[in-house]
């Protein structure tokens, strides 16, 4: 192990709709953790990895805050607990401060960890300079940030401040990851969540977040082409019957958006074939949540 090497394990933290998964995206400069203007979008950790010259840098992007309201949300809380070497709370400048995040704020206190305060979205603000003032005094008044960040995911400014300040945290002892690995992510995993970020997109209200998506083969052909079979659950078959559409129509598109992605981040042609099952209730069973890959122990 190369000990003039350098690396910081990084908490990203936020209530829902933030922009966590896109900060994370943005730092990476490549797609790890989906995106949606749906709330409660990330329902697991996302490990993305930059390593820039001696310093490796390893992000965890967290679930939004929220109160559980059934098994597959407790899991989701479980997951949201900030841990590192430093977090980054991401947070609008405009709203005031939310009460998921002076609960996130609590925990940062009880954890005695180093933050930073990075306020994403300042590209929409019509008068920066005052809006920005007022977010940075609200917020600064109740923890001792490490830094605070003015950023746009949309737009990459404030990310080289932002990166800046990260790098502070790098402590010797090598590197935890290849140099060139993005994520630590399985494969499997990485393509199950670019389809439900299409059926995120997509589909309306409560049905996208009443889905699961299992891969049941992923294989690589002697040509570089990659065969992927892919199962959604659902809940209920007035949902099967939205998420297929008419003569198969809406399938059609979520598959089609989907294997774009996957081409995109596999670098490879992709033969993608999709289904739907119904599962009921699944979110609230505990066996099915572990088959789908929510891991039993954070229950326990």
């Amino acid at each position: 192990m190369n000990q003039q090497q350098r690396s910081a394990f990084i908490t990203i933290v936020g209530i829902p709709n933030v922009g966590k998964s896109s900060i994370l995206n943005r730092i990476l400069g490549h797609k790890v953790a989906i995106v949606s203007s749906k709330p409660q979008t990330t329902r697991n950790r996302i490990t993305g990895i930059l390593t820039d010259g001696e310093d490796q840098l390893v992000f965890i992007d967290t679930p939004g805050l929220l109160k559980p309201r059934n098994e597959l949300g407790e899991y989701m809380v479980n997951e949201s607990v900030p841990n590192g070497d430093v977090a980054v709370l991401a947070v609008e400048a405009t709203g005031g401060v939310r009460k998921g995040e002076l609960s996130l704020i609590e925990k940062l206190k009880k954890a005695d960890m180093p933050a930073i305060l990075a306020i994403n979205k300042i590209d929409t603000l019509k008068n920066k300079k005052e809006e920005l003032m007022e977010a940075i005094l609200a917020y600064s008044g109740l923890y001792n940030f490490d830094a605070v960040v003015p950023i746009s995911a949309e737009t990459g400014e404030g990310f080289s401040a932002l990166l800046s300040e990260l790098k502070k945290h790098c402590v010797e002892g090598g590197h935890f990851f290849d140099d060139d690995a993005l994520t630590d992510q399985p494969e499997k995993v990485i393509v199950s969540e670019i389809i439900r970020e299409k059926i995120l997109r997509l589909c309306d209200k409560e049905i996208p977040h009443g889905t699961a998506v299992v891969i049941e083969s992923l294989k690589e052909r002697d040509n570089g082409m990659m065969d992927i079979e892919a199962t959604i659950y659902c809940e209920r078959d007035s949902h099967k019957g939205i998420i297929i559409g008419k003569k198969g129509a809406m399938l059609k598109k979520i598959s089609t958006y989907a294997r774009r992605d996957i081409e995109r981040f596999f670098d490879c042609k992709v033969n993608l074939q999709t289904w739907v099952k119904v599962k009921e209730d699944w979110r609230n069973r505990r066996a099915l949540l572990t088959n789908f890959g929510y891991d039993n122990k954070n229950f326990e």
